[in-house]
């Protein structure tokens, strides 16, 4: 049965999220909390997860940190003058394999 890495953003006004779920078959199972940026690092909090997971290769592990900096790049770069739903639209656009959740 095949295992998936799942990225879920919580898109939000003032700070964006990351947890990290798996995948089996048709289910999903939570690996992570929430990692909230920019209150703390969630990159460094993240990267000190996948590290203490033997399982987890490191190419999976450089994917994902890869594509949580992007996503937080995106955020940090977005014009607050539109509204978030064409920012998430956006992002799912350009990452298609992450879950955006947001306002």
């Amino acid at each position: 049965m095949k295992k998936e890495l799942i990225l879920k953003f919580l898109w939000l006004e003032k700070s964006i999220a990351v947890c990290l779920d798996q995948k089996v078959g048709d289910s999903i199972t939570p690996l992570t909390e929430f990692f909230f940026w920019p209150q703390k690092d969630a990159w460094e909090e993240m990267k000190n997860f996948l590290e203490s997971q033997s399982w987890i290769t490191q190419s999976d592990s450089v994917n994902l940190l890869n594509n949580i900096t992007e996503v937080i790049n995106f955020w940090q770069e977005r014009d607050t003058n539109v509204i978030d739903r064409k920012h998430i639209s956006n992002l799912r656009e350009k990452f298609p394999d992450i879950i955006v959740i947001g306002q």
